[in-house]
């Protein structure tokens, strides 16, 4: 009897730490992708319009806001402006973001700016999660395609117009 009360006891302690690596993941992805919806609505939205679109991303606030830009100082944020906002919790924060121009960030602000032709910047947004494993938010600039990958892939860059061949 004690030997049966044992395994039943082992037995729901490995559903309980399955189901919460489950719960953790879902939670990951559900972050991921708030934030990815934020992205393909304003490149939806600026596609579809001559309006301006602004993803903000404050990674010491682990926080981004989508906006519409109605003014000519894109410093000011009105509250009219806020589409929508999130926040990245504990298992799903920003490591860094990249744009295709080489320039990096680890801290601060970070913006990508859509209008009627695209991505004004193209670049990546680095995530990670409660295993500490890198996932990447790719945006195109050329295409505006916003994607998840698995890891940390190497940002493909334009060649300077030093090395475009002039035909």
């Amino acid at each position: 009897m004690i030997l049966i009360v044992s395994l039943l006891g082992l037995f729901v302690l490995m559903v309980q730490v399955n189901f919460f690596g489950v719960l953790q993941r879902s939670r990951f992805r559900a972050g991921v992708q708030e934030f990815v919806s934020a992205m393909q609505m304003a490149a939806s939205a600026a596609a579809e319009s001559n309006r301006r679109y602004e993803i903000i991303i404050d990674l010491g606030e682990q926080t981004f806001l989508l906006r519409e830009i109605s003014s000519s100082n894109l410093a000011d944020v009105l509250d009219e402006e806020i589409i929508t906002q999130g926040q990245f919790g504990q298992n799903c924060r920003i490591a860094y973001v990249e744009y295709d121009d080489g320039t990096f960030t680890n801290e601060g602000k970070a913006k990508f700016r859509a209008g009627h032709a695209g991505w004004h910047y193209g670049g990546k947004i680095v995530f990670h999660d409660e295993d500490d494993q890198p996932h990447t938010v790719v945006v195109g600039r050329i295409v505006p395609i916003v994607d998840v990958v698995d890891g940390d892939p190497t940002l493909l860059t334009p060649k300077g117009k030093e090395e475009v061949p002039f035909l």
